[in-house]
């Protein structure tokens, strides 16, 4: 699960990048930049959806557990 999460934020900070890099890139075709732009933030969206759903299924099937400090101190 760990490897699954890092994978996951690599990916999200990729998907960032690469819609920054359209967003930067100065052609004259501004639609289509713009839509590659927007293709890659929607992925960003999806990647961090996905992942809050797999965590979300591996708390619930028990393959991890929630840590923190306990509840009163």
């Amino acid at each position: 699960m760990k490897y699954l999460v890092i994978v996951a934020f690599v990916a999200i900070i990729a998907s960032l990048g690469s819609a920054l890099f359209f967003l930067m890139k100065g052609d004259a075709n501004g639609a289509s930049r713009s839509q590659k732009m927007a293709r890659a933030l929607a992925m960003r969206v999806g990647i961090s959806i996905l992942l809050f759903a797999c965590i979300l299924l591996a708390w619930q099937l028990g393959w991890i557990h929630p840590t923190g400090i306990a509840v009163g101190q």
